[in-house]
């Protein structure tokens, strides 16, 4: 019987529009109601994940940065995992050497050296998901996430580590040669203390290799006493593996690649036909 339940949010539980569906949160909030708890597993920061989460009305625990952090559902930080300097510069100058572009996402904020760059970025990303947004909307969200400070730019990174109680959690790297960016992600993926994923195509995620979802899911499950085969995971990315891999009840999304397919033994519809909702809707009734 189903007792746990986690979803990706881009490309997933989030539409093209960042929104989380009226059908999907009637969904969240029906298995809520059987004493399920749903929980959001994301590669974003919470300061980024919790907006459309909160304008839904849902309160949920969150495992955010690929589970570099997590969340309860009063939004008290129970657990992290971060980047040493050892393990930040060996991937850094890595970056640097192939001449890869990349963020840094601390508990604070997300930094960049280029917002040009992050335009050119997000457009791309935007085409390639066939939204076709204009370059102008973009810039303006681009812009809002600097006046609002989740975004900071920065000289360079080096700044980072003079700031007190800074900690960098992931970096989250960008490159339209997949080809190079394939190798770099091999390469880095050797290290046995770092993790290597990616959320679309064209960029790689890298944490330390205690921040992975499916760690933090599992580590959830035992502190609610839920054996993770009464669990169920929906993702559409590489980055949602982990926890795909470790639940009894895999569920990708229709708009996944086919890698995620493959680990799951049910594909829902797409993020914009509510897919998270149609897969708890089936899923619980299947296991009553």
């Amino acid at each position: 019987m189903i007792k746990l339940i986690a979803t990706d949010m881009d490309g997933t539980l989030l539409n093209a529009s960042h929104e989380i569906t009226t059908e999907n949160i009637e969904a969240i909030q029906y298995a809520q109601s059987k004493g399920v708890t749903v929980v959001i597993a994301t590669g974003r920061a919470f300061y980024e994940a919790s907006t459309p989460v909160t304008e839904a009305g849902l309160k949920v625990p969150y495992i955010c940065l690929n589970g570099a952090e997590v969340r309860d559902e009063s939004f008290n930080i129970i657990h992290t995992s971060s980047l040493n300097k050892e393990m930040s510069d060996t991937i850094q100058n890595k970056l640097k050497q192939e001449g890869i572009y990349y963020q840094v996402y601390t508990n604070r904020g997300i930094y960049t050296e280029d917002p040009e760059k992050d335009l050119e970025i997000y457009v791309d990303i935007a085409k390639q998901a066939g939204q076709h947004a204009k370059a102008e909307i973009i810039r303006q969200h681009i812009q809002s996430r600097i006046d609002n400070g989740t975004l900071k730019v920065v000289s360079s990174y080096d700044e980072i580590e003079s700031v007190p109680g800074e900690l960098i959690m992931k970096i989250l790297a960008f490159d339209k040669d997949l080809q190079k960016l394939g190798r770099v992600k091999q390469e880095l993926a050797e290290h046995v203390n770092l993790a290597v994923s990616s959320s679309s195509v064209g960029n790689i995620e890298i944490t330390n290799a205690e921040a992975q979802k499916g760690t933090a899911l599992a580590a959830i499950a035992e502190q609610l006493n839920i054996d993770m085969q009464d669990a169920m995971a929906v993702g559409d990315n590489m980055n949602d593996a982990s926890m795909l891999e470790r639940v009894g009840y895999p569920v990708a999304m229709a708009n996944g690649v086919s890698a995620v397919k493959e680990i799951a033994t049910f594909t829902t519809d797409s993020n914009e036909e509510s897919g998270v909702a149609k897969a708890i809707y089936h899923v619980l009734k299947e296991s009553e």
